[in-house]
């Protein structure tokens, strides 16, 4: 069960820090490329194809004789991240393509999202002293509030159970494996991890779960919204103006030309003034961890260069009017953001200078665009187009 690089499987066997899947039809499962790879570093001389020292399939009367009489039962979920820790140290990456990719598969073993248990445990094998963690230090503490009675564990915990020299059985394992999520022809047209995940049916609302989980536990509580996207709860922070939210990137690589920044803040503080909207600027890099989620889990339209902090929308609770506006050097594009949007019922518009364009279920922008000023530090925008596509968004707000 599954796609491409996230495989569910039950009872997974593990000896000697090799899987196998016992089973009289192994032409019943995936070929062995889509469900696993090397651990080794992706790049364009790198062999990823996988060996038996990864993956086997054993006959059931095989068993014994290459496992043994005896084993020792590992129960629950198990989410197993088998790759090194190059693509790991990234807020989108682990987020908004492992955590959401394996989520999405989980969720398709029942209709009533809330009633999953929680993974018991996440295995990272070829992490070793906490190498999947990012450099801004969000994706530690974020996992502790999202999963807080599941562990992490990483190498040492794999070389315990390679040293006990006995066949280890996971009850239940969701198999991760980012070169094997590239194989699924989605990678070819949108260029993600998380692109075969797209093809799987999911119940509405599959997120909620983890989204209300984390904002509870930094938080204390649970900001609710109505369905146009205003906030009802706490009292005390209670507006009846939807929160539009720039995260401003003007100390990063990637950025707005500086006039053209003010310009766009200078635009929405106009909305503010008007009564259409709140307002908040945020660099999200000098924030407090609780102060950034509970800036987004207020929003109603998150906007920002095309950059990590967009990856917070998986904070934001959609609604009728729940929106992510993504800036790009005019004519690029990737897909990163749009596909987050996509999960989680947001809609996405591309920005090119003073054009914006969105694309409705079932349509999608042709291909990525890695246009020579992609990363530059000069990207233009015209605030008040902007300004204009939010105000149409929220012309139905009560003041």
């Amino acid at each position: 069960m599954g796609t491409n690089g996230f495989t569910m499987l039950d009872n997974l066997y593990l000896r000697n820090g090799v899987f196998y899947i016992v089973t009289p039809e192994p032409s019943s499962f995936p070929p062995t490329r889509y469900i696993i790879s090397r651990p080794v570093d992706m790049g364009p001389d790198a062999n990823l194809e996988p060996t038996d020292r990864e993956l086997q399939f054993l006959d059931p009367q095989e068993v014994q004789g290459v496992l043994g009489e005896s084993h020792m039962r590992i129960d629950d979920l198990s989410v197993i991240i088998y790759d090194p820790p190059q693509f790991l140290t990234h807020f989108y990456h682990w987020w908004g393509e492992i955590i959401l990719g394996v989520w999405r598969i989980y969720s398709v073993l029942s209709t009533n999202v809330t009633s999953l248990p929680p993974p018991a445990r996440f295995l990272i094998p070829f992490s070793h002293n906490g190498e999947w963690r990012d450099r801004a230090g969000v994706n530690g503490p974020l996992m502790r509030a999202a999963f807080p009675h599941t562990s992490i564990e990483q190498s040492e915990y794999w070389e315990d159970l390679i040293k006990l020299n006995i066949t280890v059985v996971f009850e239940r394992v969701v198999l991760v494996n980012r070169h094997a999520a590239h194989t699924h022809n989605y990678a070819n047209q949108w260029y993600k991890m998380i692109a075969g995940t797209m093809n799987v049916t999911v119940p509405d609302g599959f997120w909620a779960p983890i989204q209300k989980s984390l904002v509870q536990n930094i938080l204390g509580y649970l900001p609710a919204v109505e369905d146009r996207g205003v906030g009802m709860n706490p009292l005390e922070a209670v507006s009846m103006k939807p929160l539009v939210t720039y995260i401003s990137r003007q100390a990063a690589g990637r950025r707005l030309l500086e006039k053209d920044h003010e310009g766009l803040v200078g635009a929405l503080r106009k909305l503010e003034e008007e009564g259409i909207c709140d307002v908040q600027v945020a660099m999200m890099e000098r924030m407090t961890v609780r102060d950034q989620i509970d800036l987004v889990a207020r929003s109603t339209i998150i906007l920002g260069v095309h950059g990590n902090g967009l990856t917070h929308q998986l904070w934001m609770p959609p609604s009728s009017r729940s929106t992510i506006i993504e800036i790009f050097s005019p004519e690029g594009f990737l897909f990163d953001y749009e596909i987050l949007a996509r999960n989680l019922g947001h809609r996405h518009y591309i920005v090119w200078n003073d054009t914006l364009l969105t694309y409705p279920k079932g349509t999608y922008h042709k291909g990525i665009n890695y246009v020579e000023e992609f990363h530059g530090t000069t990207i233009p925008v015209h605030g008040p187009s902007v300004a204009r596509v939010i105000k149409k968004l929220l012309a139905d707000h009560t003041s």
